[in-house]
């Protein structure tokens, strides 16, 4: 069995100011995003520029936070949010939806697509790869926090959580932050570093995460106010994900029967609506 670290939530704290890992976390997520899509854009044939990237990431910070809180809320602490509004702006206790967070990404997107002139399977493509870094951090501050953990177990890798109970749980924050954010990062990365047809990078995103993510909520337990939503078995993380791979096989499907190129965008493509 391993020995949970037990850190402090607080990682600065300067009078009545504290800043939490959770919240650094998402700091780190958005600056690497914006690192490695700088990086990105500076390839030649592109298509974007830096400064596009710093819009996109600004536009996808404001989708993942609204969006985040939004979806966990209807998601997940419905009645935690009606029995205390405010509760929705304490971002650092944590409460943060993937999905919801995801529906907010989309509608940023789309209008961030709006606004650029180019298209929105276009502008999804080039962020896919960015993200994972960000969920994987994400998983981080959950571990860090001591929440999200996983079912009971006696195989070596248990710890014993302060708020988890006396028994060893499986650390299913580490999980994700490995699967949904390491490999679906090297992933992507790898993937998206050639031409593919417009929509596919999209598609293995979806592919992967909701893969991951259902596979992982076997083992992590399921939100002691909703337990099991479906099927005697299923857990909300798991039905939300289902959505996502079906869609991402769709998705794969049409890019590639298409087969249209969408790495690199002219300025007639970039007019397009």
């Amino acid at each position: 069995m391993l020995t949970y670290p037990d850190i402090d939530p607080v990682a600065i704290s300067l009078g009545p100011l504290q800043v939490h890992w959770y919240g650094l976390m998402y700091v780190v997520g958005f600056v690497a995003a914006w690192w490695l899509g700088a990086r990105r854009a500076r390839r030649p044939g592109s298509g974007w520029t830096p400064d596009d990237v710093g819009d996109l990431i600004f536009y996808g910070a404001l989708g993942v936070i609204l969006g985040g809180r939004i979806g966990y809320t209807l998601f997940y602490g419905l009645d935690a949010f009606l029995a205390d509004p405010l509760r929705i702006l304490r971002l650092w206790e944590g409460g943060m939806s993937f999905h919801g967070g995801l529906l907010g990404v989309l509608a940023a997107m789309a209008w961030f697509a709006r606004r650029t002139g180019r298209r929105f399977f276009t502008v999804t493509d080039f962020i896919a790869p960015l993200v994972p870094i960000g969920l994987g951090a994400g998983r981080l501050g959950n571990f860090i926090n001591g929440e999200l953990w996983g079912r009971v177990t006696d195989s070596p890798v248990g710890m014993v959580f302060p708020t988890g109970g006396p028994l060893p749980r499986h650390p299913s924050q580490l999980y994700e932050a490995f699967l949904e954010g390491l490999v679906l990062f090297a992933v992507l990365w790898w993937f998206s570093a050639r031409p593919r047809p417009r929509m596919a990078v999209s598609a293995l995103f979806l592919l992967g995460y909701g893969t991951f993510r259902f596979s992982v909520e076997f083992l992590r337990e399921p939100d002691a106010h909703l337990g099991f939503v479906a099927l005697g078995w299923m857990s909300m993380g798991q039905l939300l994900s289902v959505p996502l791979v079906l869609f991402g096989i769709l998705l794969m499907i049409l890019a590639y029967r298409g087969g249209r190129r969408g790495a690199a965008q002219t300025p007639e493509e970039k007019r397009a609506p």
